[in-house]
This record gives structure tokens, sequence and C-alpha cells, in this order.
């Protein structure tokens, strides 16, 4: 399960990493940055490859496929299943050639406490920017309005993050980010096989406040530790 996320880094980082590993120079219009709290419904920042490029925008968070009959199925599909994209109608399309990078730099995932849930902040040790593999679409309104949306593919949890939530998202290797970006790689075993839990070596996490429960929040306190020992595992 990935519910929130955060993309804090500024603009200057951002342009470096897109240069240095998608080859994209970044138009620093598009985006507002940092970001502590990212929600379902808001735009997010992602890569597609259209065949020839790499290219970086924004996508709605919360997939819609292209026969959804209302825009509010859009919050019940933020994550996807990497076992069952073949098997889900509103996925298969995407997953043959429809595939994208969502970037961040940690998620929030809350770890159930006796009647509470309680937040923690997950992340890389380094606190590098990670490809997150997602899956984009485009829906038409009555009024011919296109939108463009996505969802974030999800895997079994790793050693780090079992006891607190049995789901991740799928944070892709280094030499699994082209693969996943190739629009003409249509060979499902292969995608499959580079789906797969992120190596709880790399990752680390604490807790922070409630504040982050609130998407309204949206402040750097949303990734201050705090020091509560019931949250910690």
């Amino acid at each position: 399960m990935c519910g929130r996320f955060t993309i804090t880094v500024s603009i200057d980082e951002l342009r470096e990493y897109l240069k240095e590993d998608y080859d994209i120079d970044l138009d620093e219009r598009l985006f507002d940055l940092p970001r502590y709290n990212v929600a379902p419904g808001q735009d997010v920042i992602a890569i597609i490859n259209d065949g020839k490029k790499n290219r970086v925008g924004l996508l709605r968070w919360g997939f819609l496929p292209s026969f959804a009959k209302d825009e509010k199925l859009a919050y019940s599909m933020i994550n996807a299943k990497s076992e069952t994209l073949t098997e889900k109608p509103a996925y298969q399309e995407a997953f043959k050639s429809k595939r994208c990078i969502i970037l961040a730099d940690g998620f929030y995932e809350w770890k159930k406490d006796k009647s509470d849930k309680k937040p923690l902040y997950i992340h890389q040790k380094d606190k590098s920017i990670f490809p997150m593999a997602g899956l984009w679409s485009t829906w038409s309104k009555e009024d011919g309005t296109k939108v463009h949306t996505c969802t974030i593919v999800t895997i079994e949890a790793n050693s780090l993050m079992e006891p607190i939530h049995d789901r991740m998202p799928v944070i892709l290797e280094a030499e699994s980010k082209k693969l996943w970006l190739n629009p003409f790689e249509k060979n499902i075993n292969t995608l499959s096989k580079i789906l797969k839990p992120y190596d709880s070596n790399l990752m680390t996490y604490y807790p922070v406040s409630t504040l982050v429960n609130s998407s309204k929040n949206e402040s750097a306190l949303c990734i201050k530790e705090v020091q509560d020992v019931e949250t910690l595992i």
C-alpha cells in the first residue's frame, strides 16, 4: 500500500537527477517543489517514454481506465497489485504499453498500535530520489476533456516493511528503469520479473507527527522525526 508520499527535493536537485538518470531537460515551470504530503487526487511527477525519448510531466494520482464511467473510481485505484496486473481488465492494457515511473524520496505508512494508527516515514538511507513503478491512462470526460491519471504498483513487503504493512510500492532498481519505461517491451514475463520488493538494507524509517493524516498539511513538519517510543518497532 502507498497512500501518501514525498518529493522534498529542490528544482535544481530534480533537474540534475532527471538529466543524469533519464536524459531529460527540465522545464521548471511544471512543478511546485518541495512536496511533503502528496495525496491521491493530486498531480504527481511522472516519467514516460513516447517511443523516442523520455518525457517528464504531471499525472493525476488515481487510475481511471478508458472505460470508467465515473471519475470517483480513481480514488479506489491509487495502487495496483503487481501480482494481478494481467488479471485485472483495468490494468491489462497499461501493463503492456502504458508504464510510467513516479518520482518520490519517501512515503508514509501507518502502523497499527492497539486501537490507534501511528505514521512512519520510510525512505532510502541516503535520502535520494527513487523511481516507483506506475501505470498511466488517458480518460475522457463527457465534454471531451482528457484526464491523464496513474497508479502506483505495489508488491509484498520486504523485511523492513513487514512489521509495518504487508505491501509496499515497487521501487525499481537502476537497471530496471529503462526496461519498465520502454513502450515496445510487451513481454509480460520479462516485465513481471523486475517487480520485486526493494532491498531492505537500503531503506530506513522513523515516526512522524499525525500532521500527515490530513492532506491539507503540507510542510517540512510532516517529515520531522518525533520521539515517541510507542511507534518504534
